[in-house]
């Protein structure tokens, strides 16, 4: 049994804006069913006290003093499925709208680090391994090192650091140093977390952990290059002896179609094809589509940014509903995109919908009565949706990048192998390509397609796998 402890910005069953929240629940549930003790250190944000406070309990207060920094932090903790999960409190620095985009998001995370940290003392309990994930835990190797050089619990502390985005680097003003974070400006000097004429949070976690990790093997390649390395290539070709790519898995006790209570009709691999077709029927009543079983339905759940594709979409909005198909987009993003799906419903009225906005439930019954699952994005380190869209029976159509290339298996008509579809370059005119052929073997293939679904719905989209490599990561920080 290794004690492992999450530090993270945000994670379910309480609070979520992207992928990471979905990681930071699954993968401790993962490990805590191995037999690990396994805990959670998140804020304690508006949103989860509005909904959770009452079921927290309250541990106690200390004074943090980090850099300029003098407050009081007051830590909770809850147990969720086996895992415990502890929450610091601050009520300027958490109690908002939002989680980030603030002006002083290097001040709010300095404060949450320092405070995980002198939590660790208060509680008198220290992990084995810490695993920070993303810049706003990526200080936390440097500072467990030289802010409790003296204190030898600390310094048995392994550190493995998790990048999900390279995009969001938690990039500061130099003079963040001395204010918020009490380290000398030697660290900058010597260019360990220098990135321009600032800091950098995330090349910080890159320097001066044990371990890093990024969300698949694909990506753990790409971001070592200039084109997919957002500027940080060059320390992490430094460190690739220690970098590592392990797929997420996804929460398959959520996102279970036979167990799924969003759904009208429950199904699994053995009688998907009648379940499919109700929850198809369903799902057009429910957006006002015209109701026709035999019709593809194209859906799509996701954030509306370029990075997500969403402008190679909405660049063939026109020639996609030409052809006999339905689509369903679901999310909310960029203005130019939201308002492109806008136009799309309201000019294809019964063929098309856009749900501006995010529905948990909704987005359930969509993986469940849709047929085809679009993501053209033009960089993704891991992905999820791909990996649900399986689950469901619904097939996804990807660029291959990231983890959507690690996931999903192109589907070849001559060996009936395969779980997808998929094309290669960041184009509209690739995927509209794709698009077309996967339609061809919707209405023409049918025999082709009832294997390619069978297939996706077989696919082993678990933490189990993954799980055991992150044990094996464990094993080598450890020494054993």
């Amino acid at each position: 049994m290794t004690r492992i402890l999450f530090a993270a910005s945000e994670g379910l069953p309480f609070v979520k804006t992207g992928g990471l929240a979905d990681v930071v629940q699954s993968l401790p549930n993962a490990l805590a069913k191995r037999g690990h003790d396994v805990r959670v250190v998140l804020p304690l944000y508006e949103s989860v006290i509005q909904k959770y406070y009452p079921s927290l309990q309250r541990i106690g207060t200390v004074r943090v003093h980090s850099g300029w920094i003098d407050q009081p932090a007051t830590y909770y903790q809850t147990e969720v499925d086996g895992v415990i999960y502890y929450f610091i409190e601050h009520q300027h620095y958490f109690e908002r709208d939002g989680l980030y985009g603030y002006q002083d998001d290097g001040e709010r995370f300095a404060f949450f680090q320092r405070s995980l940290l002198d939590m660790l003392g208060y509680l008198d309990w220290f992990p084995e391994i810490l695993q920070a994930n993303d810049w706003q835990t990526g200080m936390l190797p440097l500072l467990c090192h030289v802010c409790f050089r003296e204190d030898w619990r600390y310094q048995q502390i392994r550190h493995v650091f998790t990048i999900h985005n390279l995009s969001f680097q938690g990039n500061f003003g130099v003079e963040m140093l001395p204010s918020c974070l009490g380290l000398p400006y030697y660290y900058f000097d010597n260019g360990s977390i220098r990135f321009d004429n600032g800091i950098s949070f995330l090349k910080a976690g890159i320097v001066y952990a044990d371990k890093i990790v990024t969300v698949s093997p694909t990506y753990s390649y790409e971001i070592l290059t200039q084109e997919g390395g957002a500027r940080m290539d060059g320390v992490l070709r430094y460190r690739r002896e220690d970098l590592w790519g392990i797929t997420n898995g996804i929460d398959t006790e959520i996102w279970n179609p036979a167990t799924d209570p969003s759904l009208v009709r429950r199904y699994d691999e053995h009688d998907w094809v009648r379940g499919k077709k109700v929850n198809k029927k369903a799902l057009q009543k429910e957006l006002g589509l015209k109701q026709d079983p035999a019709v593809c339905v194209i859906a799509m759940v996701s954030r509306l940014t370029r990075q997500k594709g969403v402008y190679l979409l909405t660049e063939k909005l026109n020639d996609i509903l030409s052809t006999a198909v339905q689509m369903v987009v679901l999310g909310t993003g960029e203005s130019d995109a939201e308002n492109a799906f806008r136009w799309m419903e309201n000019s294809h009225k019964g063929q098309a919908v856009y749900y501006c906005g995010y529905n948990e439930e909704l987005a359930h019954r969509i993986y469940a009565g849709a047929d085809l699952f679009l993501m053209p994005s033009l960089f993704e380190p891991c992905g999820i949706s791909q990996m649900i869209s399986q689950r469901y029976g619904t097939l996804p159509l990807v660029r291959e990048t990231g983890g959507l290339r690690d996931t999903v298996k192109p589907f070849n008509e001559f060996t009936g192998e395969g779980n997808g579809f998929s094309f290669t370059e960041a184009n509209s005119s690739d995927m509209m390509y794709t698009i077309r052929y996967a339609l061809r073997q919707y209405y023409d293939n049918r025999a082709g397609w009832t294997g390619l679904v069978q297939s996706a719905m077989e696919t082993d989209v678990s933490w189990e796998k993954s799980a055991l490599l992150y044990e094996e990561l464990y094993r080598m920080c450890l020494g054993q």
